[in-house]
């Protein structure tokens, strides 16, 4: 009687799983109206889910990421999400030990609030601060609910490759416990990319419970803006310039040296300048190199309101994207999706065997999109010249997005991220039922 008794329950479970609206909880530093990637990623995601009718919090920080003196509300409803931000320190990212304690910060206060907070159906976690997919693999443990990582970069992976850790210290072995700890609780693992799924399965992590899901473009707004274009040239004095843009978060996993470089080799020429938007701990190196050799094409900008994206995109005649060698797997540049779906042309800088490589070979037109490694500066110098040479002032065509653009669109990953999560309730039905049967 009690395993009829289970099994009606467990099917009545299953009938509901696919009507019932789920409790999901979102974990991540930064969020909506903070306009860094990861942010702008996971607004997209929680608004996928609440659109569908889920139950949808997000836990994040008050502070800005980039910029610690911006401020946001404590809580607030917006498009039916409940944002709880969470009182953290803000040292600024200009030192190691800075940022660690901007993380450690949330992550008390993290803790602090996970343990008054009710169990939910699922738990997505991302890498910001890095393990905090630790705090919600124990949330879950001791709650219920599931797991979902979305490995947005890999720590403490990131920090060996750059120096920060040795990988034999014992810092570095507590930390990749931690997160051998959270994948292994995780029932769904989101890597981006190939390099970064097989980074996760050689930790010992079954292959079956990653799955690969780019980020995506932001194509209900993101698209050439003509008007933009020239609105944003306008305002910062570049309408006759051919402008060579880098834009998003400056990192040392994506080092500008060759870049720079190639700057400095072109500042004899008025015709070219060369545009860095955004934040991140290098971008005050960018300042200090080109007033350092005096150049006087080099132009700094804060990150711009997510408005002004497709303007801002539009403004650059050439986008360049960088990844550091070594770091295949372990980071994922993402600005390139809406590079594509803008039509722009880019020049990527970084090892060829990776993603954005592939990206590169699978260009259709010739020219629009081209690869040079770390160090080659002359020929960076070559193809921007090359590029400002055909250059007519005022004009640009509007160009079409490569046809496999839309692979990468929010239209095409959004449901399929969201079916993830929702595939969790199911799969877990299933083996309960599978378990039941064979009782």
């Amino acid at each position: 009687m009690s395993l009829l008794r289970n099994r009606r329950n467990l099917r009545i479970q299953s009938e509901q799983a696919t009507q019932t609206t789920l409790r999901v909880l979102l974990l991540n530093q930064c969020f909506w109206p903070d306009v860094v990637a990861t942010a702008q990623q996971l607004t997209g995601v929680a608004r996928g889910l609440a659109e569908r009718g889920h139950s949808v919090t997000v836990i994040t920080s008050r502070r800005g990421y980039d910029d610690a003196k911006l401020r946001f509300p404590a809580r607030e409803r917006w498009h039916g999400i409940d944002i709880i931000r969470l009182p953290t320190i803000g040292l600024g990212k200009t030192s190691r030990w800075r940022r660690a304690l901007n993380f450690a910060s949330f992550s008390a206060a993290c803790v602090c609030r996970l343990a008054i907070l009710r169990r939910q159906d699922a738990v997505v976690a991302l890498t910001s601060p890095p393990l905090i997919s630790w705090l919600a693999a124990l949330f879950t443990r001791l709650k219920g609910g599931r797991l979902i990582f979305w490995v947005m970069d890999l720590n403490p992976d990131e920090a060996i490759a750059a120096g920060w850790l040795k990988p034999d210290s014992a810092a570095a072995k507590i930390l990749s416990a931690l997160l051998k700890s959270s994948m292994r609780h995780a029932e769904k693992i989101i890597a981006l990319d190939r390099f970064a799924k097989q980074r996760i399965v050689d930790k010992g992590i079954r292959e079956s419970s990653v799955a690969i899901i780019p980020p995506w473009s932001h194509d209900d707004s993101v698209r050439f803006d003509r008007e933009g274009r020239e609105g944003f040239r306008r305002r910062h004095n570049l309408s006759e310039k051919f402008v060579v843009m880098y834009a998003g978060n400056h990192s040392p996993c994506h080092p500008l040296d060759t870049l720079l470089e190639a700057a400095k080799k072109l500042n004899a020429r008025d015709d070219i300048v060369f545009c860095f938007v955004g934040g991140g701990s290098e971008f005050g190196k960018v300042e200090e190199f080109a007033r350092t050799n005096q150049l006087r094409n080099v132009r700094g900008l804060p990150y711009q309101p997510q408005s002004e994206l497709p303007g801002l995109l539009s403004a650059a005649d050439l986008h360049i994207v960088i990844m550091g060698d070594g770091y295949q797997g372990i980071v994922h540049p993402c600005k390139i999706y809406n590079i594509l779906a803008v039509g722009s042309p880019f020049l990527y800088i970084g090892p060829i065997e990776s993603h954005l490589g592939e990206i590169v070979s699978r260009h259709p037109e010739q020219g629009k999109a081209s690869a040079a490694q770390h160090g080659q500066v002359d020929a960076v110098v070559a193809s921007i010249g090359k590029r400002a040479d055909s250059f007519v002032s005022g004009r640009r065509d509007v160009a079409r997005p490569p046809a496999f653009a839309h692979e990468f669109s929010s239209r095409t990953l959004l449901p399929q991220f969201i079916a993830q999560i929702e595939l969790t309730e199911r799969e877990m039905i299933a083996a309960e039922a599978a378990k039941l049967q064979s009782a």
